[in-house]
């Protein structure tokens, strides 16, 4: 829909010969209406967070196979350690809700997949994905060489295919 000005308005009025009490009434009204809401729009600013990645590590046998994990935010001056403190939480709310009495949520990986985000935002936890991501492991060092770098390719290569 086309915006116009209040003034615009005034002077449109005015050439129909509205009665000047009546015009002063209706443009003071549109002025009223037309004013911001003045705090009312702003939002407050985004809290700063910071990524935590949340493994998926059942058996307890963490460098020799295969991890997946979820990738989460939480605030910046939050504990990480306090990440399933807050899945626990939302996953609990989630589960008292009418949808979750319906289809509640039996662990960890399903509350990250099914619960709605609105049960983490409460709980300052912020879902960045909700199917697990495979998670690499190393060892954090660079080799010095390139010749090093093609050995640590194909020992990997021969590794993947045992």
């Amino acid at each position: 829909m086309p915006k116009i000005e209040v003034s615009q308005v005034a002077e449109i009025l005015k050439k129909h010969k509205l009665e000047p009490s009546l015009l002063r009434e209706i443009v003071e009204e549109m002025n009223i209406v037309t004013q911001p809401a003045g705090d009312d729009d702003l939002k407050p600013p985004a809290p700063k967070k910071q990524f935590v990645i949340l493994l998926s590590d059942p058996a307890g046998k963490l460098p020799q196979q295969d991890l997946v994990g979820w990738v989460v935010q939480i605030p910046e001056d939050a504990s990480p350690h306090s990440t399933t403190d807050r899945i626990f939480k939302g996953a609990y709310d989630f589960n008292a809700s009418k949808r979750g009495r319906l289809l509640p949520v039996k662990s960890v990986g399903e509350a990250l997949e099914g619960a709605s985000a609105k049960y983490f935002k409460e709980a300052d936890l912020w879902v960045k994905t909700k199917t697990p991501v495979s998670v690499i492991v190393t060892d954090n060092v660079l080799p010095k060489d390139e010749f090093k770098v093609e050995k640590v390719d194909r020992r990997r290569r021969r590794e993947e295919e045992e």
